[in-house]
């Protein structure tokens, strides 16, 4: 099959995925020798716009995992915003060296929905949101070698298509609910209330963590405000200079030491063709 352009399209809110689908579609664009566009899908009006795409493209389409499948606050997005009009997708997510669980399955449904068709699927670990305990300096440059690896792959199979190809076949179940977090006891924890805490005395209210922020939560106005719906992502934590941003919810807490003391062993990365 002709391939005219790679697109790189991603929600990445503390710029995990975005790394690992840039290196994926850099990869790929060179190898097809065709022209590279990038198109974030992480800020609130990133989303609001609508993305159609063609027969000639090749479209690597990246997710952060949330509790086992895709952040379900954007999972609406992805589902209304995209249009394949049968262009070739790969589909890439990453996690946090717990697990991927259900969001690759996940996500390939979701494009295959949305009129892609998946020629390939990968999941990579990348340095936990929560904790740098759990891939820190992930992806690091053997999971880069991995990635370009796999986006060579990618190019020879769509170079030996003389027709649309059968769906991707990956793990798990897109219809699965979402993992459920739980504490140190062993018991569920419950924070989906728990909201970024400040500490005035180090923010100057520059208004990076609103600016951000995906969900659009914090008050730019006033950033210590956060009268939006928080999904946790930590972005304002990641990307306050001043870290000034911070979680104090104990049921948040009791989760992150748990996914410390349990899954810090380095897991690998998986990817289909």
């Amino acid at each position: 099959m002709e391939i005219r352009k790679v697109w790189a399209l991603y929600y990445s809110a503390t710029g995990t995925t975005d790394k690992a689908v840039n290196t994926i579609a850099e990869a790929l664009a060179q190898t097809l020798e065709v022209p590279l566009e990038r198109m974030g899908f992480t800020r609130p009006a990133e989303r609001e716009k609508e993305y159609s795409f063609t027969e000639s493209d090749l479209v690597v389409v990246g997710s952060p995992t949330y509790a086992g499948k895709l952040p379900n606050k954007i999972l609406p997005d992805f589902q209304t915003k995209l249009h394949g009009n049968g262009a070739l997708a790969a589909a890439v997510v990453l996690f946090g060296n717990r697990g991927y669980d259900n969001s690759l399955a996940e996500l390939c449904a979701v494009l295959e929905a949305d009129g892609f068709h998946t020629v390939a699927a990968g999941a990579f670990v990348g340095r936990h949101a929560f904790t740098d305990t759990l891939g820190e300096g992930r992806p690091d440059w053997d999971d880069r070698r991995e990635m370009t690896a796999f986006a060579k792959a990618i190019a020879d199979k769509v170079l030996s298509l003389t027709d649309i190809p059968e769906r991707v076949a990956v793990p798990g179940d897109a219809a699965a609910p979402y993992y459920v977090p739980k504490g140190t006891d062993g018991q569920p924890a419950k924070f989906l209330k728990a909201k970024p805490q400040t500490d005035v005395g180090k923010c100057t209210n520059c208004g990076a963590c609103a600016r951000f922020c995906p969900m659009g939560a914090i008050d730019p106005e006033n950033v210590a405000s956060v009268p939006g719906t928080c999904i946790k992502c930590q972005a304002c934590v990641r990307k306050c200079t001043r870290h000034a941003k911070y979680f104090d919810d104990p049921a948040f807490l009791s989760h992150v030491a748990m996914l410390e003391q349990n899954f810090t062993e380095p897991k690998k990365n998986e990817v289909f063709l």
